[in-house]
């Protein structure tokens, strides 16, 4: 039998907020599992990070760029994120000198920085990611020294490049945006 015939419209939502109410308090439990890690991965050129999920605040399709005259090539200019000048840095140009293609796929992470937010043009985010502590425990060292003074160490089949994205704002490299 349908729940949802001959029932008023309040009665249906009603319905709908009970069980979302019991799914996110199951899904919660799961998320807050100790020895849980959590992150956000992402693609830059070929290589596979992720980051963690407190280090990113937000993900977004790329909005109309100003750019920015007398500035390092890797920085594309600024974006008005709701009433906010965020700089947009092409992450893949950043790391690798190598420039990000801009497709369907393509986002920004905004990432948090003394003094406001910036955003990293990546390649493609492909979502939430967990690890755990037998995966910690296995993690491989990363072996690329362009990446190696941000990351840590790989992670899960993949072998996803845990990326400090902490260490990053605070580079002096990255820091330095006037050519």
């Amino acid at each position: 039998m349908n729940p949802y015939v001959n029932r008023t419209p309040f009665e249906i939502l009603a319905r709908y907020e009970r069980l979302s109410l019991a799914h996110a308090s199951d899904t919660q439990d799961k998320l807050e599992a100790p020895g849980l890690w959590r992150g956000i991965g992402f693609r830059v050129g070929s290589r596979l990070l992720v980051s963690g999920i407190d280090e990113i605040n937000e993900l977004l399709a790329v909005p109309v760029l100003t750019p920015v005259p007398g500035t390092q090539p890797w920085l594309l200019g600024v974006a008005n994120v709701r009433g906010n000048l965020v700089p947009v840095i092409d992450f893949g140009r950043f790391l690798f000198g190598d420039r990000t293609q801009h497709t369907d796929r393509t986002r920004l992470l905004v990432v948090r920085q003394g003094g406001g937010n910036v955003a990293l043009l990546v390649d493609e985010v492909f979502g939430q990611r967990t690890v755990d502590e037998e995966q910690r425990r296995e993690a491989g060292r990363e072996e690329d020294p362009r990446l190696a003074r941000f990351v840590d160490s790989r992670v899960g089949e993949q072998q996803l490049a845990v990326f400090s994205m902490n260490r990053l704002v605070r580079a002096p490299d990255f820091r330095q945006a006037a050519a």
